[in-house]
C-alpha cells in the first residue's frame, strides 16, 4: 500500500508519497500559509495531486507542537495558529481518507527506527539539533507517547537551574545549550573573546551574528573556535545523553539536525561527556551513537509508515 507522508514547518510543506520499504517515490513542496483553513486546504491539494495518479490507502501529517493522545488534535503548535485544531477531521473531511497526525520529532525518530539509523534496534532514542532540540523515543519497538500524547520532549528538560530563557516559558531548557542556536550563540561568545576566534568574528554578518553552515565549514577546517563552540555544545548534549540513559535506557542514541551533518566531529565530544555523566559508567551496558540517515526526509517517511500502521 502507498501512503503520503505530509511535513509541515513554518515555512515550508513537504509530502512524499512513500512505498512500504520507506521510499519516497515522489514528493513535492508548497510554501506554509498562515491561515490554519488555507494551510488545511493546501495539504489537501497535496494530497489530491499525489491521490489523482496513484492509488493511495492512508495519509500521514507530521508538524511541530503538542498532538492529543488520540493523534486527532493539535493542542498546540509554536510556529503555527493552532490551538486545539482538529486537523484530522479537518483533513479527511477534504480528502476523505484515513488521516494520522503526528509530532514532527516522532515521525522523524520512527523513521530513523523503521528504515534509518536505529534499523535492527528496539530501544533508540533520537535527538535533533536545529533551531531547538527535538526528541523521539522508541521503547520496545514501539514510539512511547506518554499518559497525554506529548512524551519525548527532551529539549524542554531543565539542564541548567535558572538558566537561559526559553521560547518554552521556562528556563534553562536542554535546547539553550545544545541546539543549532546554541551553538550560534557560543561561535559568537568565542569571536568576541579574540584569540581563538579571530576565524569566526570574521564571519560576522551585518546581523552581527555568524551563521550556522559557515561555523560548519570552519569546524571542518579545524578552526580552533569554531571547534571550540561545538565542543561546548556537544558536551551539553552528551551530558544530557548520561541522564537519558539513566531513566530510558537506550541500546542507541540517533542524532540529527543540521549540526549532525560534522558527523564524529560531534559526536567524539558527545561520547565524552556521556561517559563522564552516565551513573555506574564502567559498571553497566552503555548505548551507541549514530548520525541520522534519512536527513530532511526523515518526516515524510516516518509519518508515511506510522499512517500505514494505523489502517
Amino acid at each position: 500500500m502507498l501512503t503520503v507522508g505530509i511535513d509541515i514547518g513554518g515555512t515550508k510543506i513537504a509530502g512524499g508519497v512513500v512505498d512500504p520499504g520507506g521510499v519516497i517515490i515522489e514528493k513535492t513542496r508548497v510554501d506554509t500559509p498562515k491561515d490554519p483553513d488555507l494551510l488545511a486546504e493546501a495539504v489537501s491539494d497535496m494530497v489530491r495531486h499525489f491521490a489523482a495518479h496513484r492509488e493511495i490507502g492512508a495519509v500521514g501529517v507530521a508538524a511541530a507542537g503538542f498532538i492529543d493522545r488520540d493523534r486527532a488534535t493539535v493542542i498546540h503548535a509554536p510556529n503555527i495558529a493552532w490551538q486545539n485544531e482538529p486537523l484530522r477531521a479537518k483533513l479527511e473531511s477534504r480528502i476523505g481518507m484515513p488521516v494520522t497526525i503526528e509530532n514532527d520529532a516522532n515521525a522523524a525518530g520512527w523513521a530513523e527506527y523503521r528504515f534509518g539509523a536505529g534499523r535492527g534496534y528496539r530501544d533508540i532514542v533520537m535527538l535533533t539539533m536545529g533551531t531547538g532540540v527535538g526528541g523521539a523515543v522508541i521503547v520496545n519497538g514501539e514510539l512511547y507517547r506518554g499518559g497525554h500524547g506529548v512524551a519525548g520532549e527532551l529539549g524542554h528538560m531543565r539542564f541548567i537551574r535558572n538558566g537561559l530563557p526559553c521560547g518554552c516559558g521556562q528556563r534553562g531548557c536542554l535546547e539553550q545549550y545544545a541546539s543549532g542556536r546554541a551553538l550560534q550563540r557560543e561561535a559568537n561568545s568565542i569571536a568576541d573573546e579574540g584569540g581563538i576566534g579571530r576565524a569566526l568574528a570574521e564571519l560576522r554578518t551585518e546581523k552581527g551574528t555568524i551563521p550556522g553552515p559557515a561555523i560548519s565549514r570552519l569546524v571542518l577546517a579545524n578552526d580552533p573556535g569554531a571547534r571550540e563552540a561545538l565542543g561546548r555544545v556537544a558536551t551539553a548534549l552528551g551530558e544530557a545523553c548520561g541522564g537519558f540513559q539513566a531513566v530510558l535506557d537506550p541500546e542507541l542514541f540517533v542524532i540529527g539536525g543540521g549540526v549532525a551533518q560534522l558527523g564524529e566531529d560531534l559526536l567524539t565530544p558527545m561520547r565524552t561527556a556521556y561517559r563522564t555523566s552516565l551513573p555506574g559508567y564502567g559498571k553497566r551496558p552503555v548505548a551507541e551513537f549514530a548520525i541520522a540517515a534519512l536527513v530532511n526526509d526523515a518526516g515524510i517517511i516516518g509519518v508515511a509508515d506510522l499512517a500505514a500502521g494505523s489502517v
